[in-house]
């Protein structure tokens, strides 16, 4: 569950957003003034250093203004089994890059995910390499098209 907190202000420039999970994660990419977000690619390593070297590459080259994390809840908006271990994911961007971190329910970002593969003709276990990035695409369009939705950690 995402806590009340005051409302965000999109930042102007690049953003990258984070689908995470406990065997990958996704990330996206977008930029504030076009507002529209774009898959960029599934990390795929389950060591904690090795991921966060991999993000720190992406982060240099995409020089982010923000990160958007994805903060999974039930139907109900209740926490989820993994919330927790997204906001200790969260926090710890904020704390190795020291960038304004944002949190977006992500809820129904992986159905929409697969929809959107699935209307690009993927399908099945060809959509599986694919579907984190998708994902965190969804995170991160949210986020644009309501602002307001994201909390800022």
């Amino acid at each position: 569950m995402l806590d009340a907190g005051a409302p965000v202000v999109i930042p102007q420039g690049t953003l990258l957003a984070f689908d995470f999970g406990t065997k990958r994660i996704g990330i996206a990419q977008g930029n504030s003034l076009l507002q529209n977000a774009h898959p960029l690619t599934t990390l795929h390593d389950e060591k904690t250093d090795s991921r966060f070297a991999k993000i720190g590459a992406l982060i240099a080259e995409w020089q982010p203004v923000a990160l958007v994390v994805g903060i999974p809840c039930h139907d109900d908006g209740e926490a989820h089994e993994l919330t927790a271990l997204c906001r200790r994911f969260a926090n710890r961007l904020n704390g190795r890059f020291r960038l304004p971190i944002v949190l977006v329910d992500e809820r129904y970002t992986s159905t929409a995910a697969s929809e959107q593969l699935t209307l690009a003709g993927v399908y099945g276990r060809k959509q599986k390499p694919l579907l984190d990035q998708y994902a965190a695409q969804q995170i991160l369009q949210a986020y644009f098209d309501e602002p307001s939705a994201g909390i800022r950690l």
